[in-house]
């Protein structure tokens, strides 16, 4: 006779191996998290501070600083100074310091690539298929900087290659721009696992790089693409929602003027919301007015 008990942890072991095959199915293959999470635990009931969650800003998931009053937007939409938050830019990190020193040492484009190519210092390289650096044109006068590697572009080794990619690609079509009127990178070089948002550690070991890319590229516009880009490169204030079609004059190490730099969404996060397309077409169209202000007619 079959012990009922038994019967019923069985059931429970197929049952929960059933779970698993479809989590892999689904493209769930990959654990995010060092410790366990029990799903079958009780909610906390604890209130949530107003602070502490933005569901307006579904592209950025990492919960904001207070606003200072430093990033408010200037009158008559005159754009802010700005400075990368030191919180990234003067980590004490280990990481941080190591890249801060190679960063510094770097007098072109090829000896940036070798040394982010040749970087230990962040552990996404070791989980990563490439290092994701660039793609686009060195001399175009925008310079694109977004989140992080996917799963197409660490596969590929070029960013933005993705269904996001062939949206921006499109975004940019319809401003008179290709890949060869921009630069394309991200603030992290190596795809987080499970396409996780990027741990302050984690943009603090690649931020020093970014900068120097910045520097030495000298373009005439940036666009910070998504909340993790504008977190990393712009004061502590409100999220991407809030951030989207303003100008700010972002200060970058080693050049003498400082670069107008545009925060917008990030393509993907157009993708599951559509109905924001029109904020970024706005947006859009604020980069083309720029550029015809910033360039000579020819």
């Amino acid at each position: 006779m079959v012990n009922t008990d038994d019967q019923m942890v069985e059931a429970e072991r197929a049952a929960a191996l059933a779970l698993l095959r479809w989590y892999i199915e689904m493209g769930a293959d990959e654990a995010i998290g060092e410790e366990p999470v029990n799903r079958f635990a009780p909610p906390a009931m604890a209130p949530r501070s107003p602070a502490a969650s933005n569901v307006n800003d579904a592209a950025s998931p990492i919960t904001p600083p207070p606003v200072p009053e430093a990033t408010e937007p200037g009158p008559a939409g005159r754009a802010v100074a700005a400075t990368p938050p030191a919180a990234f830019a003067q980590s004490a990190g280990e990481a941080a310091q190591s890249a801060r020193a190679i960063a510094a040492r770097l007098d072109d484009l090829a000896a940036l690539e070798a040394a982010i190519a040749n970087f230990e210092g962040c552990a996404l390289k070791r989980t990563a298929t490439n290092t994701v650096i660039a793609d686009g044109n060195p001399a175009a006068p925008v310079m694109i900087i977004g989140e992080a590697p996917g799963a197409d572009e660490d596969r590929i080794g070029r960013p933005f290659v993705g269904r996001a990619g062939q949206l921006l690609d499109r975004m940019l079509a319809a401003i008179g721009l290709d890949r060869s009127g921009v630069l394309i990178t991200n603030v992290i070089y190596w795809r987080p696992p499970g396409n996780r948002t990027p741990t302050a550690d984690e943009i603090a070991a690649c931020l020093p790089f970014v900068l120097r890319h910045i520097a030495l590229v000298r373009p005439k516009v940036l666009v910070l693409a998504g909340g993790t880009a504008a977190r990393a490169l712009l004061p502590p204030g409100p999220g991407i929602t809030r951030l989207r079609g303003r100008w700010f004059d972002l200060a970058i190490p080693g050049l003498d003027q400082p670069i107008p730099t545009l925060p917008m969404f990030h393509p993907a996060f157009l993708l599951r919301a559509p109905e924001r397309k029109r904020e970024a077409w706005r947006d859009l169209l604020a980069l083309r007015a720029r550029l015809d202000e910033l360039l000579p007619v020819t």
